[in-house]
């Protein structure tokens, strides 16, 4: 392996996109509120670069509550056709306004209204509460240029350590961490 493990990342996501047949770039996303009650769910890797791994969200979801109040997360990518998977560990930065404008821009307009209708995570009455609320703000728009809503951005988790495994025969596995170390990395194998 590379002693580099934004290389390594990007190498086995070129894999992933290959290979997976949904979403190579979907990510388990763990967060925990002030109080250490962890939470768990799936998000999709909208970029990656030299400071971390982004994600988009909305920022009055259950996962905006904990990183607002905790901000570290856990990330962990899995690919079941290439038998690996990448644990990432680290604090959490929001993005700046540019770049959820720019991301936000570049989503299909479907996309757009539907950040403005959902209230996420927050109890639905009923179906059709979302789809009245979606035909509301299509009407709102119209055709006009839809705006990011404020409370709707993103997060960069900021590595500090990043896991790298693979299956290997009999379960000896093969685990490889880089841990952040001034402005480089350690790396060291792990037992499987």
């Amino acid at each position: 392996m590379a002693e580099d493990p934004y290389a390594i990342f990007a190498e086995w996501m070129a894999e992933a996109t290959a290979s997976e047949i949904n979403d190579p770039n979907a990510m388990c996303l763990a967060t925990c509120t002030a109080d250490g009650r962890p939470s768990a769910r799936m998000v999709l890797l909208k970029g990656v670069d030299p400071r971390g791994f982004v994600f988009y969200t909305n920022l009055e979801s259950r996962k905006g509550g904990d990183l607002a109040a905790n901000p570290q997360a856990a990330l962990c990518f899995h690919w079941k056709s290439l038998a690996r998977s990448i644990r990432v560990e680290g604090a959490v930065e929001s993005v700046s306004d540019a770049e959820a404008d720019a991301y936000f821009a570049s989503r299909s307009r479907g996309s757009r209204i539907g950040a403005w209708a959902s209230r996420q995570s927050r109890p639905l009455e009923g179906r059709f509460a979302l789809e009245r609320a979606v035909a509301e703000y299509t009407v709102k728009f119209g055709i006009s240029e839809i705006p990011r809503p404020a409370h709707w951005s993103g997060f960069r988790v900021l590595p500090e350590r990043i896991e790298f495994w693979r299956d290997m025969p009999f379960r000896l596995h093969e685990r490889r961490v880089f841990t952040a170390s001034g402005p480089g990395w350690t790396t060291e194998a792990l037992f499987p």
